[in-house]
């Protein structure tokens, strides 16, 4: 899986972020934070965790 880029997305009306925007196999996903059981999700946090991907942070 291609992850070339991902960064959370926080909506205007929280102060939380809630889901994280990122491209893959070149096309846009927005992924909800948090679901383990989620592919992408998963392997956004394992290419974190290896130190492969930085998510960006959100805009304020």
């Amino acid at each position: 899986m291609n992850i070339s880029s991902a960064k959370y997305i926080k909506p205007a009306f929280s102060e939380e972020n809630t889901s994280i925007q990122a491209w893959i196999n070149g096309k846009e996903w927005n992924i909800p934070l948090g679901d383990p059981k989620d592919m992408y999700y998963a392997e956004i946090m394992r290419q974190v965790d290896a130190g492969e991907l930085t998510i960006e942070p959100a805009d304020k």
